[in-house]
């Protein structure tokens, strides 16, 4: 994917010693046939894998701040982090000299008038052949963040509890379902 989509090669992969990792056959086959130097790190130093734990503890802080803002239930973390990593490739760092990590993979500034807050009460407009003149013409959503391959936003029915992809949503940002009844 990373030489289809980015033209570029991965040379060198490094692992922490995951064993489903590390000690897979087809693991270690696929990379020898592309050419990826395989590597890992010596057992309980988690200081070789800087970069990457720095990374990784980033992306944590940004998912619980999410969650914790938005009083989501924790059951809801999955959605936390794949909106702090979709938040995090937007937003410029001094590593890439005030780049985004976005831009320096597709050769362009990211766009940010897609982003709403997270956890916000959104209302996902329904379609004229599912309902009669009577019944609502939009259905109560809070915003669970950016599907893959999608342009549309991630959204939870609040009173079936169904997730949708939708384009057709009002966001009311200041307002957060979960506000008031949630316990942590």
């Amino acid at each position: 994917m990373v030489k289809i989509q980015f033209d570029k090669n991965v040379k060198t992969i490094r692992f922490d010693n995951a064993i489903e990792l590390s000690k897979s056959y087809e693991i270690l086959e696929f990379f020898a046939s592309f050419g990826i130097t395989h590597q890992t790190s010596c057992v309980q130093t988690p200081q070789q894998n800087g970069v990457a734990e720095r990374k990784h503890r980033h992306l944590l802080e940004v998912s619980r701040a999410l969650l914790f803002q938005a009083s989501l239930p924790l059951r809801y973390w999955g959605d936390c982090v794949l909106t702090g990593t979709h938040l995090i490739n937007r937003l410029p760092t001094k590593v890439l000299r005030g780049k985004t990590p976005y831009e320096v993979l597709h050769g362009s500034a990211p766009t940010y008038n897609h982003l709403r807050v997270f956890g916000c009460l959104g209302f996902v407009a329904t379609y004229k052949q599912g309902r009669d003149k009577f019944q609502p013409r939009a259905r109560t959503c809070v915003f669970l963040g950016y599907p893959l391959g999608q342009k549309g936003y991630k959204v939870m029915d609040l009173e079936t509890h169904k997730v949708y992809v939708s384009r057709d949503v009002v966001f009311h940002e200041h307002i957060f379902p979960f506000a008031a009844s949630v316990k942590y």
